[in-house]
């Protein structure tokens, strides 16, 4: 007889970074109750990225992380998260920005909505920093420092690689708060843009608490093969 199927472990977030709704939804399906996590980012926003989080929340049970990084005046901020909080969803990213974190807070408050801080993106290196005139320093110590100051602001967590998540982990501010890390990539897996991976196992024992994973399961052949293996992995 095959092997059960490992159940659904919501440190797993699958990233559904897929063209429109029915692709997600379709991808959804396929992997049923093996993921209990997924996460929408901008790039499904124009093919109804919010009809897919909220048909994933409502109808099918499911935990949603909203990726959208948002970056404005924090009037804007504030305003767009009371907007995006309404619709009791979990998760949602804004740049790490201490202003702009704490306009998301304050857009948050009284609802269930973890705002989700970003310090520097895993496809970011230290030439990307300094074509963005970001100050000098290892990328590690800038996105410690952008964490350190987000969570300071209000952050329930951050958005960091798991490089750097070991370090994060170890602030006084990070006590009791969330670090979700992107740029996982299993064993044998194709980098792709990022720069800055690790694996889900070692993203977990440095300290993270979500690993999100897109590429590697909705571009294998058989992706709810695909994350019976991540799941079998992790510690």
């Amino acid at each position: 007889m095959p092997d059960a199927a490992l159940p659904a472990d919501d440190r797993l977030i699958v990233a559904l970074d897929l063209p429109d709704v029915l692709s997600g939804l379709a991808l959804a399906d396929r992997l049923g109750d093996s993921v209990s996590f997924y996460k929408v980012g901008l790039g499904m926003l124009t093919g109804g990225g919010l009809a897919l989080a909220r048909e994933l929340k409502d109808e099918r049970g499911k935990r949603v992380f909203l990726d959208l990084k948002l970056f404005d005046i924090g009037a804007t901020v504030e305003a767009a998260v009371r907007g995006l909080a309404r619709f009791d969803l979990d998760f949602l990213t804004v740049h790490g920005d201490p202003q702009v974190v704490r306009a998301a807070a304050e857009g948050a408050s009284g609802s269930s909505l973890r705002i989700l801080a970003v310090t520097v993106l895993t496809s970011l290196d230290r030439a990307d920093l300094d074509a963005g005139l970001i100050r000098a320093g290892t990328v590690e110590e800038i996105a410690i420092e952008r964490a350190a100051r987000a969570l300071a602001a209000g952050a329930h967590g951050v958005i960091a690689s798991a490089r750097e998540a070991r370090a994060i982990r170890a602030l006084s501010e990070a006590r009791g708060r969330l670090i979700v890390t992107p740029g996982i990539r299993p064993e044998g897996a194709a980098m792709g843009d990022q720069k800055r991976i690790e694996t889900p196992r070692a993203a977990l024992l440095a300290g993270a608490d979500h690993i999100v994973v897109g590429r590697p399961v909705w571009q294998a052949a058989d992706p709810a093969a695909a994350v019976q293996a991540i799941l079998a992995t992790l510690p």
